[in-house]
């Protein structure tokens, strides 16, 4: 009998932008340079691309250039020049609606020949581009779970054979195969069916971001991949502990959902190296931008200016989290560095990684981090920086991947036929009337 193989850790990259540039010598400068990218991702294994997004331009700045671009239609490109990594959209739940988003990542898997998946966030600005005002994080993540429960019983209602290919080559369908859904809550009143035929994975794989009491409550309920920010280990030990206890309550096994990380690192050759590159990272801070940067971690609605960068936060400053209607994780993660004790300058450096998991290290002592958050069972997908940036990209490709697969903790090849199979999540449980329907 041959052995299970045991399952090894999955990576993800950023998609690069396909924009153009008003300093491009051609207007598919952008383009081509995503999918230089993504096959350089590819071609190392790379289980898959992730797309961030925003529904505004932050006047500030402090965003950079997420959301300069729409992730659907930017993946649907790469899918064309890729063939194997798997394609992430990053979409809103406030401010999309679940039959459209169906509709559009239905079609990417079924262009990518199985390899979407899309992270379901809520977000917490934008609604000026929509007419609305920002809903409360409980009613956004209320409002998500809907979203998520009608995607996928519109996936599931269609029978497998509903759409044939013909012998001239072009498709036929059925239409008495694709069956309603008849959906009515407080948020959603979809009918069904979904005008897309079955998917090649059934369901694209379903991501989602939120680390607020509501937003863990989401993942543990839905999600099959949670990405977390968890900048300390006994930080991600206690979510993953909390995460899997919630999706235990909801019945669900197979140690799901998934914990995802993103791992922002500085590589460097040896010790002196990494010092160097750290130190000269610091003093590229623009520490005015970065009082607003830190103000956007605690919520927004704060003054940092005139504060002394070499003493610690005023206590008084700190925002009850409870009062925050934008990223509550987030904030709940600033006002635990706060608490410790970092100075101003200390938490802006921090907030220039946004509360994520940051590293720095020669290849040997970044593989050493990421091993001992395997080992102890709380990271199972990991986002990696440094790939098209020529500061890190070599150190990335020749150090640090080459060393994560010397241990065997990452893959060395694809390890299946689509993005399900190469992230090794379980198989789907067959779809039920219950999934299909409901009436709130």
């Amino acid at each position: 009998m041959t052995p299970t193989r045991k399952r090894r850790l999955k990576t993800l990259t950023g998609a690069s932008s396909v924009i153009s540039a008003s300093n491009d010598t051609t207007p598919s400068a952008g383009a081509k340079r995503a999918v230089e990218l993504a096959r350089k991702a590819e071609a190392q294994k790379i289980t898959g691309l992730f797309t961030a997004d925003l529904l505004h331009i932050d006047p500030a700045g402090l965003a950079g250039t997420a959301g300069i671009q729409e992730p659907i239609i930017a993946l649907a490109a790469l899918s064309q020049a890729t063939s194997e990594i798997g394609l992430i959209a990053t979409v809103s739940t406030t401010f999309h609606h679940p039959y459209n988003l169906a509709r559009q990542i239905g079609t990417l898997d079924h262009a990518s020949g199985g390899r979407a998946g899309w992270n379901a966030v809520t977000s917490s600005v934008g609604e000026e581009n929509f007419g609305e005002t920002l809903p409360s994080p409980e009613e956004r993540y209320e409002r998500a779970a809907e979203f998520i429960e009608i995607v996928n019983a519109l996936y599931d209602a269609n029978e497998r054979d509903a759409a044939r290919r013909k012998g001239s080559g072009a498709v036929g369908i059925d239409p008495a195969k694709f069956h309603r859904i008849d959906y009515r809550g407080r948020y959603f009143s979809v009918a069904g069916p979904l005008n897309v035929p079955p998917l090649p994975q059934r369901r694209p794989v379903q991501f989602q971001a939120g680390q607020s009491e509501a937003g863990v409550t989401v993942g543990a309920r839905y999600a099959e991949v949670v990405y977390t920010s968890q900048p300390k280990l006994k930080d991600a030990i206690a979510f993953a502990t909390d995460l899997r206890r919630r999706a235990a309550s909801f019945g669900r096994g197979n140690n799901l959902p998934f914990i995802m990380n993103s791992f922002h690192s500085v590589i460097g050759e040896s010790d002196a190296d990494v010092a160097r590159r750290l130190r000269e990272k610091h003093e590229r801070i623009d520490y005015e931008q970065g009082r607003l940067k830190l103000a956007d971690m605690l919520g927004g609605d704060l003054d940092l200016s005139g504060l002394p960068l070499d003493r610690p936060l005023p206590e008084t400053l700190l925002p009850d989290v409870t009062s925050i209607n934008g990223r509550r994780g987030r904030v709940e993660i600033f006002r635990r560095y706060a608490r410790q004790g970092l100075t101003l300058r200390e938490l802006i450096i921090q907030a220039k990684e946004t509360g994520h998991w940051s590293v720095a290290g020669t290849p040997e002592q970044l593989a050493d981090a990421i091993e001992e958050r395997v080992k102890s069972g709380v990271l199972d997908v990991l986002s990696l920086h440094g790939l098209g940036n020529p500061d890190q990209e070599d150190l990335l490709l020749k150090g640090l991947l080459p060393e994560l697969r010397r241990r065997q903790l990452i893959d060395t090849d694809y390890v299946g036929d689509d993005f399900r199979s190469n992230l090794e999540l379980p198989p789907l449980a067959p779809p039920t009337v219950s999934q299909a329907s409901r009436t709130a």
